[in-house]
């Protein structure tokens, strides 16, 4: 899979930003300039959530980053239910102001994916781990680590976009997909992964580390 360039605006909001001009230019002609001015708003704010900047990637050997940016709301032991295992679980929980692309935080191949339909609860609650639609990938690192990387909606998300499947290798910051609107990450480690993010802390994708592996 070839890295995603960069170019301000994901690509996903393209036609959401084309819609907005339009509508501005529309709410201009027919209200003057207070519909300019919501337009604008309603433009700025697409903006803003479709926007998609580089990131600087650490390179340190054995740590786990953030696959989004937003903020941690969950950290602690747990049952994977995709591989039904023992583990860490820390939850990156993404707001409508946060950048929603969501990026690999290991170098790995992806060995699994599913995707479970289900409910759009808050994703600020842990019950959305279990009762949301979601979709999940497997990544096996090349120490041989296993990593459940998990995109789960929102409230009012929609569209969980994944665009890898099994057999494809991801680096760590590489970017493999999106959730538009407010959603949630679950990444579920190795119960003997050391956490080094905490409930509450601000998070970002690509660049915050989330754990390491001892």
């Amino acid at each position: 899979m070839s890295p995603y360039p960069h170019p301000i605006i994901a690509r996903e909001g393209w036609p959401f930003v084309a819609i907005a001009l339009a509508a501005t230019v529309v709410l201009a002609w027919l209200f003057g300039t207070v519909g300019g001015l919501v337009g604008l708003a309603a433009l700025a704010f697409v903006v803003q959530f479709f926007r998609d900047p580089p990131r600087e990637i650490p390179m340190q050997p054995g740590i786990v980053l953030s696959p989004a940016d937003g903020r941690i709301v969950s950290v602690g032991r747990t049952r994977d239910p995709f591989l039904d295992r023992d583990a860490l679980k820390i939850s990156v929980f993404m707001n409508v102001f946060n950048v929603h692309s969501n990026r690999s935080p290991v170098d790995g191949e992806v060995k699994n994916a599913w995707y479970r339909a289900g409910s759009f609860v808050n994703a600020d609650l842990d019950k959305a781990s279990e009762e949301n639609e979601r979709n999940a990938l497997h990544l096996v690192t090349k120490e041989g680590r296993d990593v459940t990387c998990v995109q789960v909606a929102g409230l009012i998300a929609r569209r969980i976009l994944c665009y890898v499947k099994p057999g494809d290798a991801l680096a760590r910051g590489q970017r493999y997909g999106f959730i538009r609107f407010g959603s949630r990450v679950d990444v579920y480690l190795p119960a003997d992964a050391t956490p080094r993010a905490a409930v509450g802390d601000i998070v970002y994708a690509a660049e915050s580390v989330l754990a390491e592996f001892r």
